[in-house]
């Protein structure tokens, strides 16, 4: 096993591209971050192309980490039992046994992809492939020495695994992250929203965005996996939202203080993503499921990954070339390990059921936001006076009502809470379970009281959406197109502006048919 350590910085591995001097700089401020010990800080001469042909992997990377790593007794080779044993008898391999290392981060200006060798292969044959993400191909590195064929993935001995302490070089793998992106400053800070949220906490909201997807199609499990990523967050006290619509989340569509955000299938972000702002809580993790996710990553526009770090997320995973589903990451997987306390790395390659394949994963792997019960995290925000406690009492809620306490019972419990009547989030729940509880005028007076809290853009939107069709419900039509002509006001570049302007129009023909 790797040896207990005085930081985490302690289990990581620092490789930078020394032909540029903005990779050494994300190297060096991540090590002054996370307690990196300088040792453990390790520069080579690479390509500063994002993708490297299969002979510059080995020769400029693969094989000079791993003698790094033994150079520096960071690692220690020996023989050892096959981790897939065959039959035929006892068969020795040398391979990593001991490490003091369980995180490699590969910084801004390490090269993204291997591209297809085609030497003995045939290009574009499925699954019968040599391309690679560079993640993904030195994940595996602790294997290098038993010399796999690299023909397509290779089976990940610790899918699924939920004891942390088994992700170790010493069962075959080198958990691999990237601090990357469309620009410098984006690749450096991600280490430092990381640290954000673990001081003050992850908080906010979970959307997924499914496709509605029945049994007999080909792509059901991919759907399966979204909305199970669902079912975990809503255990875990999120406000969950999910869509399942073939369509993605349209522009108009309110996203408000993102937490999680998993969804598919378009090629690039779009809908809501690709507007000039997107609230994402700091520390906020997103994902969307798609072939090429991440083929570039210099790029703000296009695919996903580039896209979601420019947009402020801390943390993401994609593919560089085609995965195929069942190679994809298992979001369902990923969001229990993490929201259970593992670190992001640990949780990003424990859902992966291959290695030596198509998926990178961004940010910082000892990014760990839910270390801390809910408990703590309460007593800590509260004693603090921290605003943020208003999310622990949310979560609270949340996870009783997922537990079958009535909405009645929570209702009284959140009125008499000091908090709600400073806190929009509070007071929206309050709304919601007003409305649970069969009291509709008590709703649409906490909706309005929300209002006058200063909720974030996109939850203000939310809450005037609801208030308008219950308004609308109430027979109070002069309020209705009131609280729509203020939504105009308050976002006059809201992507549903026209479709507010018809409803307006619709609700005035109404008003004036029943002067009648």
């Amino acid at each position: 096993m790797a040896q207990v350590s005085g930081s985490p910085g302690d289990e990581v591995v620092l490789v930078y591209n020394s032909r540029m001097p903005d990779s050494q700089r994300v190297a060096l401020h991540y090590a002054l971050a996370r307690h990196v010990p300088p040792g453990q800080i390790i520069g080579f001469d690479l390509t500063t192309n994002e993708t490297m042909s299969r002979e510059e992997f080995t020769r400029d990377l693969q094989i000079p980490l791993a003698a790094k790593l033994v150079e520096k007794g960071l690692w220690t080779l020996g023989s050892m039992q096959p981790i897939h044993p065959v039959r035929g008898g006892p068969k020795m391999e040398k391979r990593v046994v001991k490490s003091r290392i369980r995180y490699a981060v590969l910084c801004y200006g390490v090269p993204l992809k291997i591209q297809e060798q085609a030497e003995g292969l045939l290009q574009d044959t499925g699954l019968k492939r040599n391309q690679a993400a560079v993640d993904s191909e030195l994940s595996w590195l602790p294997l290098l020495e038993t010399h796999p064929t690299l023909e397509g993935a290779l089976r990940n001995p610790l899918y699924g695994c939920t004891n942390a302490e088994w992700m170790t070089p010493e069962h075959g793998l080198l958990m691999v992250a990237r601090l990357d992106g469309p620009s410098f400053d984006i690749a450096n800070g991600l280490v430092d929203k990381a640290i954000q949220a673990e001081h003050d906490g992850l908080w906010g909201r979970a959307y997924f965005d499914a496709r509605g997807l029945g049994p007999h199609s080909p792509y059901y499990t991919g759907d399966q996996w979204i909305l199970n990523g669902a079912r975990i967050c809503r255990l875990n006290g999120f406000d969950v939202d999910v869509d399942t619509n073939s369509d993605t989340y349209p522009s108009s569509y309110p996203l408000s203080q993102i937490a999680i955000y998993a969804g598919w299938y378009s090629s690039d972000a779009c809908g809501p993503f690709a507007q000039p702002k997107v609230e994402f809580m700091p520390g906020a993790f997103g994902y969307h499921l798609f072939s090429f996710s991440a083929a570039s990553l210099r790029t703000t526009d296009q695919g996903w990954c580039g896209p979601l770090l420019a947009k402020g997320v801390t943390c993401t995973m994609g593919c560089v070339y085609e995965p195929y589903l069942q190679l994809t990451p298992n979001i369902a997987v990923f969001l229990a390990l993490f929201c259970g306390g593992q670190t992001f790395g640990e949780a990003a390659w424990a859902c992966q059921p291959g290695l030596s394949w198509q998926t990178t994963v961004l940010g910082d792997p000892l990014y760990q936001p839910f270390r801390k019960s809910l408990g703590e995290w309460h007593h800590d925000l509260a004693q603090a006076k921290n605003p943020l406690d208003a999310w622990c009492w949310e979560k609270l809620i949340n996870i009783s009502l997922a537990r079958g306490m009535s909405p009645r019972s929570l209702g009284s419990m959140v009125e008499n809470l000091p908090d709600t009547f400073k806190s929009p989030v509070l007071m929206e729940k309050l709304a919601e379970l007003d409305e649970a509880c069969g009291k509709p005028s008590s709703a649409l007076f906490d909706w309005q009281r929300a209002l006058l809290l200063n909720p974030t853009m996109q939850q203000r939107i939310r809450i005037r959406r609801a208030l308008s069709s219950r308004l609308v419900e109430a027979g109070r039509i002069h309020d209705a197109i009131a609280n729509w002509q203020d939504l105009l006001k308050e976002d006059p570049g809201y992507p549903g502006a026209l479709i507010v302007s018809e409803s307006i129009r619709e609700l005035q023909k109404q008003q004036a048919s029943s002067k009648n």
